[in-house]
């Protein structure tokens, strides 16, 4: 998933349209459905569960590699959506 969102970010740097496009399903009832439908009908294979579970794993992994320190999540760190958009809005 990380790998996908990367693409996608890379080709919004290349492509206006694309990146209005994607910035434009913010403003929906319900963005992230239509930010992966989005992504889908442009060929870019982003799923909801993945979108949601991308983020989720990465703070677990992380959680798992202190040995039993790292007792609290780390905020920010399980929202792969909000750190797409936070690039993408900065481009």
């Amino acid at each position: 998933m990380e790998e996908k969102l990367r693409q996608l970010l890379e080709d919004s740097r290349q492509n206006e349209e694309l990146r209005e496009k994607l910035l434009k399903t913010r403003q929906n009832k319900d963005p992230m459905k239509a930010f992966c439908d989005t992504c889908q009908s442009l060929g870019y294979e982003i799923y909801l569960g993945e979108l949601f579970a991308c983020g989720q794993v990465m703070n677990d992994s992380k959680l798992r590699s202190v040995n039993g320190g790292g007792v609290c999540a780390i905020d920010g760190w399980d929202d792969a959506y909000e750190m797409f958009f936070a690039s993408l809005e900065v481009l």
